[in-house]
Order: C-alpha cells, then sequence, then structure tokens
C-alpha cells in the first residue's frame, strides 16, 4: 500500500508498513488481561462459592489492573513512541544523495528529496524513474541494464556514467558535461517471502572527477620537471653505457633526445681530455658502493668543452665486477651555480617523492627515519607520518613470517656489507597482497642524517606471484598431460593384445562352454579400461576429434531430456539461453561430454537436492577483461555455465580438482577422472575452463569456447577432409557400436588380399596377423617401418594394403607412407594408434589419404575397417 509524503516542495511516494507486530502483540495481551478482569468481577458478583477459581480469577483481575494501570503511567509500554521505519524515511530524506526505491517491475515505491531535486521533480506526479530519465543516452541506459541485471541475481553494484546535458533545468550547477555514479542493491526487508525492493542511489561526481584530472596534470608536471630540473641526470649500466640521460643535461651536451636510444652512447662519449681515466679510478669494494665527487670537464655536441662537478655513485658485485652507475651533474658554467645546486636539491626531493618505488631509510635498529610519499600510500593504514615520527620500526610492513630475514638483512647493512639478498613478504593484514623488500647498506652517512644505516625499497609483485603461480600451475598440468598421454598409449597397446586374444578365443567357444563367461568378462573389463584410456587421452589433449559448427543453444536443447534423466527427481534441472548465440566449432559427441560430467557431478553435489543450472550467453571481447584472467585473449567467446546449491569446493583443493584420479568421493564411486576428461576436450577444442565455488553455497563452471568466424579457408575445409577420407570404426569402448554402423560392409572377407601388417609391439602384431588370417587375408608382417619397406621389395609391391603403427623406432608410420607412396602411390594405407590422429596427420602432405583406426580394437573392428579400405 502507498502513501504520499510530503517532501520539500513536493510530496513523494512511500510503502506503509502499517502497525508494527510488537505494537499489535501488545494489544492482543491488554484485551486478554481486561477480559479476565472483566471475568473475575462478574465471578465475585455472583459470589461463586468455589475458592481456587476465585483465586485464579483473582489474580487475572490484578494482573489486568496492573497492566493498564502502568500502562497508562508508561511503565509498560504498548504503544511505541517512535518507529524505526519512520527513522529510515527521515534518514533518507536528508540523504545528500539521490535515492529511489522501486519494485522488481521498476515502479517507484519511494523517493528522496535529494531526487526530486537532482531530476527536477515537481510534486509526486513530476516523479520518473531512472529508466525513462535516462533513456536518451546509451551509456547511462546500459549501466541501468547491468545493475538491473545484477540485482536480479541478488547482487549490489555500481557504476559512472557521462552525460553531455544535466539531468533536469536547474537541477545541476553548470552546463558543460557531468559525470554520475549510480549504486543499486537489494533492499532487506523483514518479510522475507515478500517481493524485494531495489534501493537506487545517484550522485553527481563532476567535481570528483574534475579532482582526478587535476591530480593527473600535476602528476604529469611532476615528471616534467624531473626532467627539466637544474640539475644534469644521467645512469650507466656495467660496461658504461647510458640508458637514461634527463632534458638538462641532454640540452648542456647538445644532444637531440628524440634520436637517443639507450645503450647507444657510453659514459666515454660525454666526458672530454682524462675525464674518463678519473671516472675509471673509482671503483667500490667487491659487493659494495661508492659514492664519488668529480670535477672534470663534459663534451659539446660541437666540440667544445662544458664544466661540471659529478656526484658519481658506482656498484661492485660480489666478484668484484663493477656495477651500475648512478651520476648527478652541476654545471658550473655562469655566475648561479650556488642558487643551481639549490634548485637541483629541491627538485630532487620532488622527484624523490613521485617515483613508482617506496623508499623509506632506517637505522641500525630498524627505526625509521624517513619516507617517501609512495612508501605511505602503499603500506597505508600501516604507517604514517606520525607513526614515523614516533619512531615505528619498519618490520611494521613486513609480515611476521619473514621479520627474521629482516633482521639478518639490516644487520648486514649496519655492518656495511653489499648484495644483500631481497625479501619476498605478504602484506601483515591482507594476505592477497605480495611485496619485495630490498634493504642496501648505506656507506657514506650524511651530516644530516649520521645515524641512517639503510635504505629499504619496496614493489608490489601480486601480479607477479600471480603470473607465476598459474605459470607454474600450467607447467604442472602440462607434464601430467604429458604423462597421461605416455600411459595412455602404452595401455592402449595391452588392451588391444588382450581384446584380440579375447576374440579370437570367442570365434572357437559355444556359449554353452565353461569358459565362454569368463572370456565374455575378460573383453567387458577391458573395454572398460579402454574407456578410462580414452579419458586420460582426453586430459591429454591426444584423442581424435571431429569438430564441426555447432549452435550450443541446439546442442544444449537436445540434451535437456537426457540430464534430467540422469540427475534424478530430487535434483531440477533449469536452462538460461542467451540470445542469439554465437556459433562454435567442437566436436558433438565430446562436448556433449563435458555437460552431461558437469551435470553428474552438480547432482552429487547436492544430496539432498537443488537445482542445477545451465546458462549460455555471448562474451564479447570487451568483456573478457573484467573477468580478470590474465591468460585469456581479447576475443569473442560463448559462455556455458553450469552452476548447483551444493556443498562447494574448498579452496586449499581447487588446484587439483582438473588432475587425473584425483577425487573426494567415496572408494568405488568415481575414478577421478571425469573432470580431467572435461578439462582435455574444452581445452583441445581451444576453450578455457575456470570453477568459481563457495563452501555450502554451490559451484559454477564457466567454459569460454572461442566464437567460431567463417573464413575462404574454413569454407574449402570440408571439400577437403571429404578428399582425405579416413575409416574410423567406433572405440572399443563401446561393444557392439562397429557393428551397428550403417556402413559396415556385409561380407568382412578377406578374399585373398594381401595385407602387410606393421606394428613394433609383438603381441599386437601377432593377435592382428592371427585374426586377419582367420578372415581369408594373407598378412606379412614387419617389426618397424625400414623392415617393411624390406619386405615390400621382396614382394615387389603386392601387396593391397598395408596396416600400420604411428610411433615406431627407426622409422614412424607417416614416414613409412611417404616412403611407400614415392613408389607405390595408389597404395592403400591404415594407421593404429593409441594417439589422436591429429597428433600425426599434420606431419603428412595435405591431400594425403589413408584410413585410421584408434586402438585398442577389437577383431571386428579391424575386419571393418581393412574391408572398408579395400572397397573404397
Amino acid at each position: 500500500m502507498t502513501k504520499l509524503r510530503q517532501s520539500g516542495d513536493y510530496q513523494m511516494p512511500v510503502v506503509d508498513r502499517g502497525v508494527r507486530p510488537g505494537t499489535v502483540f501488545r494489544i492482543i495481551v491488554l484485551a486478554i488481561v481486561l477480559t479476565a478482569s472483566a471475568a473475575a468481577f462478574v465471578v465475585f458478583k455472583n459470589q461463586l462459592e468455589n475458592e481456587i477459581v476465585l483465586g485464579i480469577l483473582g489474580v487475572l483481575a490484578m494482573v489486568g489492573i496492573f497492566f493498564l494501570v502502568s500502562s497508562v503511567i508508561g511503565f509498560i509500554e504498548v504503544m511505541p513512541q517512535s518507529r524505526p521505519d519512520e527513522l529510515a524515511r527521515a534518514f533518507l530524506d536528508a540523504h545528500e544523495d539521490g535515492t529511489v526505491v522501486t519494485d522488481r517491475k521498476g515502479r517507484i515505491v519511494y523517493a528522496n528529496a535529494a531526487y526530486g531535486a537532482l531530476t527536477g521533480a515537481k510534486g509526486a506526479a513530476g516523479v520518473q524513474s531512472l529508466e525513462t530519465i535516462l533513456s536518451r543516452n546509451r551509456e547511462a541506459t546500459e549501466a541501468i541494464y547491468r545493475l538491473t541485471n545484477g540485482l536480479h541475481e541478488g547482487k549490489q553494484g555500481h557504476e559512472e556514467f557521462r552525460l553531455l546535458k544535466p539531468l533536469a533545468n536547474g537541477a545541476m550547477t553548470g552546463s558543460g558535461a557531468h559525470w554520475f555514479r549510480l549504486k543499486a542493491r537489494v533492499l532487506p526487508l523483514e518479510d522475507a517471502n515478500s517481493n524485494p525492493l531495489y534501493l537506487w542511489q545517484i550522485a553527481d561526481i563532476t567535481a570528483e572527477r574534475d579532482d582526478q584530472e587535476r591530480f593527473f596534470k600535476e602528476l604529469q608536471n611532476a615528471i616534467d620537471y624531473l626532467d627539466h630540473a637544474p640539475a644534469g641526470f644521467f645512469s650507466a649500466g656495467r660496461k658504461g653505457e647510458i640508458f637514461y640521460i634527463n632534458a638538462t643535461l641532454a640540452d648542456w651536451l647538445g644532444i637531440d633526445l628524440t634520436k637517443f636510444q639507450p645503450g647507444t652512447i657510453s659514459i666515454a662519449d660525454l666526458v672530454a681530455g682524462e675525464g674518463l681515466a678519473l671516472i675509471q679510478s673509482v671503483q667500490a669494494e667487491p659487493g659494495l658502493k661508492k659514492t664519488k665527487v668529480l670535477d672534470l670537464d663534459l663534451r659539446k655536441g660541437n666540440g667544445q668543452s662544458l664544466p661540471a662537478r659529478l656526484i658519481h655513485r658506482v656498484s661492485s658485485t660480489r666478484d668484484g665486477a663493477p656495477g651500475e652507475s648512478r651520476t648527478i651533474v652541476m654545471s658550473r658554467e655562469g655566475d648561479d651555480g650556488d642558487q643551481s645546486a639549490s634548485n637541483a636539491a629541491m627538485r630532487f626531493t620532488r622527484f624523490f617523492n613521485n617515483t613508482p618505488m617506496a623508499i623509506a631509510s632506517v637505522d641500525g635498529d630498524g627505526r625509521i627515519l624517513r619516507t617517501n610519499a609512495p612508501f605511505l600510500k602503499l603500506f597505508a593504514g600501516l604507517v604514517s607520518q606520525d607513526d614515523v615520527e614516533r619512531g615505528l620500526m619498519i618490520d611494521a610492513v613486513m609480515h611476521a613470517a619473514e621479520r627474521g630475514q629482516l633482521e639478518e638483512a639490516l644487520a648486514a647493512a649496519k655492518d656495511r656489507q653489499g648484495d644483500i639478498a631481497p625479501i619476498d613478504s605478504l602484506h601483515p593484514a591482507d594476505e592477497g597482497r605480495h611485496f619485495r623488500f630490498y634493504v642496501n647498506a648505506v656507506i657514506d652517512q650524511s651530516d644530516q642524517a649520521p645515524e641512517e644505516a639503510a635504505i629499504v625499497y619496496a614493489l608490489e609483485i601480486t601480479e607477479q606471484k600471480a603470473l607465476e603461480n598459474q605459470m607454474a600451475q600450467t607447467q604442472k598440468m602440462n607434464a601430467v598431460g604429458t604423462l597421461a598421454g605416455g600411459i595412455a598409449h602404452d595401455f592402449n597397446n595391452v588392451l588391444t593384445a588382450i581384446l584380440l586374444s579375447a576374440d579370437h578365443l570367442l570365434l572357437s567357444a559355444r556359449p554353452a562352454d565353461a569358459t565362454f563367461a569368463d572370456l565374455m568378462e575378460i573383453k567387458r573389463n577391458a573395454n572398460r579400461a579402454a574407456v578410462l584410456v580414452r579419458q586420460l587421452l582426453a586430459f591429454s589433449r591426444k584423442q581424435t576429434m571431429r569438430p564441426t559448427v555447432l549452435n550450443l543453444t541446439d546442442v544444449i536443447g537436445d540434451l535437456r531430456m537426457l540430464v534430467d534423466r540422469m540427475t534424478g527427481t530430487n535434483v531440477k534441472v533449469e536452462v538460461d539461453y542467451g540470445r542469439d548465440l554465437w556459433p562454435v566449432r567442437t566436436d558433438l559427441g565430446q562436448f556433449e561430454q563435458v555437460l552431461l560430467n558437469l551435470a553428474v557431478n552438480a547432482r552429487d553435489a547436492m544430496p539432498d537436492g537443488g537445482t542445477i543450472t545451465l546458462r549460455t550467453r555471448n562474451l564479447p571481447a570487451g568483456d573478457v577483461a573484467p573477468l580478470g584472467r590474465r591468460e585469456l585473449p581479447e576475443d569473442d567467446f560463448v559462455m556455458v555455465e553450469v552452476s548447483d546449491q551444493g556443498t562447494g569446493i574448498p579452496a586449499e583443493i581447487m588446484d587439483k580438482i582438473f588432475e587425473p584420479f584425483f577425487t573426494t568421493k567415496e572408494v568405488g564411486k568415481g575414478t577421478g577422472l571425469g573432470l580431467s576428461m572435461v578439462y582435455g576436450i574444452v581445452k583441445q577444442s581451444g576453450g578455457y575452463i575456470y570453477p568459481d565455488s563457495e563452501v555450502g553455497k554451490g559451484t559454477t563452471f564457466r567454459i569460454l569456447l572461442p566464437r567460431y568466424v567463417e573464413t575462404a579457408e574454413t569454407r574449402e575445409e570440408p571439400a577437403s577432409r571429404e578428399a582425405t577420407a579416413v575409416a574410423t570404426p567406433a572405440p572399443a569402448s563401446e561393444p557392439g557400436a562397429a557393428a551397428a554402423a550403417q556402413s559396415e560392409p556385409a561380407d568382412l572377407t578377406g578374399d585373398s588380399a594381401v595385407v602387410l601388417l606393421v606394428e613394433d609391439e609383438e603381441a599386437v602384431r601377432r593377435g592382428g596377423k592371427r585374426m586377419l588370417e582367420t578372415r581369408g587375408y594373407t598378412v606379412h608382417e614387419a617389426g618397424s617401418g625400414i623392415e617393411a619397406l624390406d619386405i615390400m621389395e621382396e614382394l615387389d609391391g603386392a601387396v593391397d594394403i598395408v596396416v600400420s603403427d604411428v610411433v615406431m623406432p627407426e622409422m614412424d608410420g607417416p614416414t613409412l607412407l611417404r616412403e611407400l607412396r614415392k613408389k607405390y602411390p595408389n597404395l592403400k594405407f591404415i594407421f593404429v594408434s593409441g594417439y589422436a590422429e591429429d597428433a600425426f596427420a599434420r606431419n603428412l602432405p595435405a591431400d594425403a589419404k589413408f584410413g585410421f583406426l584408434p586402438k585398442p580394437f577389437s577383431l571386428k573392428q579391424l575386419a571393418v575397417a581393412v574391408r572398408e579400405m579395400l572397397d573404397s
């Protein structure tokens, strides 16, 4: 229910919450006790003889009279003196930001006086929503749209935008462009079941923006002052090569800074006469630094000399090799040398406070003597100027775990040792931030600070640490992937031998035999092992993929019913389809496995039921950076989210969830390869996957697949693939799948065709030879590519088809194919491998025609592949 509240010169709508529950309760209690008092009076009047009833009712009557009298005198409060909602409205009415409360549909429930003044509203009828007022400004409209979507998800947020004109005439000072900050959050209500209300606050921040602009101008001026200081500066490397020279010194020496490249000139090019020998005489002891004042002549560009005084500081490594040098040049030309030196000192102080490095000087006990402005800013909340004046210790900015290293470094500096190792430390109050401290000994104490023992430099390396951790995680996953791929390859050879031997025995076995059930069990478990190997190959990104252009809306729509069946009755599946999704290019079957695995994991994380949400949307390149993922390129992506309301993933195991065989499930309820396979498939598709989880609230997996853009080359791909057709039966992990294939030939006999079987694994070669011979083929076997070439020479090329492994010693399969095609260009060829076809096909010519049979394979699959290739 809404009513109008007077606010300023106009009326604004507010919510009428009605009588508070506490007030109602007090009125009900008062009514009860008054009723009891009346009943007691009637009973007393009728002179009932029951003493127990008279006693009870008499007590109630006394309580009623006491409550009534106490309420009158104020001892017991029946009606509150003030209401919290009135206090809240009074607070909002006095708030300087424009505040408006709306319901979920954007209808105004309340607006304060500042909102009316900012928007120029006159009375309740003139109040308009932000969407209406800002509808003509695209930037503002997009900001409102993003905030509204966040509110619908229960998230608060803020946006800043710029308007060329005021919100309303006379509503703002000045007629130029104005900046505004818009905040939005969900208003908490006492009744959790009622519809949510949204609180919007809008403020004019033009003055704040102007202050920022002035700050950047002052910073630019400070940099300009440094470059044009009355003193010259240059820094040189170990060999005397100059890396930096300021504009003042360049002007003195006639050097064109627009043509200056670091390292192109050296100190020897600047010093005239024998001055170079004087400079070279200044050498620091091993591991130390040395400063010397030198009077010498510098060489100008026109050949003239410039008398100058150099404050030259050099460093030396531990082995005594010369290090870098820093030099201040003060010209002695003219009569204002002293004044120039004074100005240089002033400019240097300004430079000291505007350097990007945090600097502090400390005494031998570690007490801070002075700091620069960046130091105070970097450690705001830990160090202030007052703290420095009170003698704050430098260990206040160091994490407790590294304070021992700091004490050792300060002791070394006090002893005037050089080359002190840097110290990496966490922020004492925020362990998410990392710092690196450099401690340098003060060799020559000045008269102004004789107690100065060390200079401490500090840099924040939080982003560097994040990159290092990310690189380490990537390297670990790559190493595990390489190991998994190698294991899968060897297992495929073993499983192939087992399957072929089992098929051979089954040919002579009858269902009634005692061994028939055992043979079927062997084959069934071999196929189960093949599924695990295929998951390892998926993780190592070495499985065969058949990418096609897909619309994920259609993929998820077709998969919705299957997900519903797999997740059970106590789990609800919701799908939020994005509009106008861009196409992606990936393997349909593999991507379906990704979604099914994530859905099953989400189901298992909600033993008491819940909701699984599948959400899709386009992610333009401009929205990639806010995700905070440094490895993500700024390209267009299609994002798929799988969210649950389950138990969540603890932070300590988040980095391990994609590793093979890592699982938190009970023994027998998971292999630990599901998420590994998901990771590998997404990576092999050129995409990215990120988990976001909170313990007790749920987990969201975000998959980002690159947007597919058709080009002239991609339009030619289908024709090229058709020209290099391959025969790939269903994997052995799917029993009977090859038999169900529509393209399976009816006749699998060999018709005396000659097969050259090339395989370095003897068990696989022996089993394959025996299996093909049972189908009527004439089989010649070779243990390597070189042996296969010799056999082809002996047979004078009388071979109908070659079946070869890919990875072999001496000569691999692709090399064998190229050598044989030189002499026999029409020879038919089938590769068998535990790796993906893509892993070796890239080493072959684009027009190379061959078949491909992935390991492990059964007798029937081998026969189908050979028969199809012979018939093609």
